[in-house]
């Protein structure tokens, strides 16, 4: 999911360096969204790791 953010950004800059304004707007907030999604996903996985390793113990 990462790797979308990143090419949504990118695809942003390139956006914005041609001029499509409103085209680049909407690429960023798609990359926003995907970073956030990531990181949210994996601190869940990251406490659920921690509370199933330490019921398995």
């Amino acid at each position: 999911m990462l790797k979308w953010a990143v090419i949504f950004a990118v695809a942003a800059l390139i956006l914005a360096v041609l001029g499509f304004g409103g085209l680049a707007g909407a690429f960023v907030d798609i990359a926003v969204i995907l970073f956030w999604l990531a990181v949210i996903i994996a601190v869940i996985v990251f406490v659920l790791g921690l509370t199933v390793y330490k019921k398995v113990k």
